[in-house]
């Protein structure tokens, strides 16, 4: 009586290295979106930090700016970022608008964070 050999064919292996090779490819995109998912995420909450500090030294100094636009630049995290802030009139004289965007350094076509506020007058 002749006996079997038992294992694997060549095919079989090659089709799971193949279903092996997908998957791995497939997680490999999934962890790269998810890490620039991130580093997305960490620049728009650096840029809003950035907004947010041009608003309180603002408030903190009781300025009350004339209309017109004003810009610089501030370094957050180690990450310099450009920020412009457009002063407006709104229909109480004794409040401005601001609109504060920030831009990364790289790329000042693209807004990574915008804040809308109103500064009263404080007599």
């Amino acid at each position: 009586m002749l006996e079997r050999q038992r294992g694997f064919t060549l095919i079989e292996v090659m089709v799971a290295l193949a279903v092996v090779a997908i998957a791995l490819v497939a997680a490999l995109k999934a962890t790269s979106f998810a890490t620039d998912s991130a580093m997305d995420f960490r620049t728009r909450m650096l840029a809003g930090w950035v907004a947010e500090n041009r608003l309180a030294e603002l408030t903190a100094r009781r300025d009350f700016p004339e209309t017109g636009q004003s810009s610089g630049a501030e370094d957050q995290a180690g990450e310099t970022f450009t920020w412009r802030i457009n002063v407006g009139p709104s229909p109480n004289r004794s409040f401005r608008r601001l609109e504060i965007t920030v831009y990364e350094q790289n790329d000042p076509q693209h807004a990574a964070a915008t804040l809308v506020s109103y500064l009263a007058r404080v007599q």
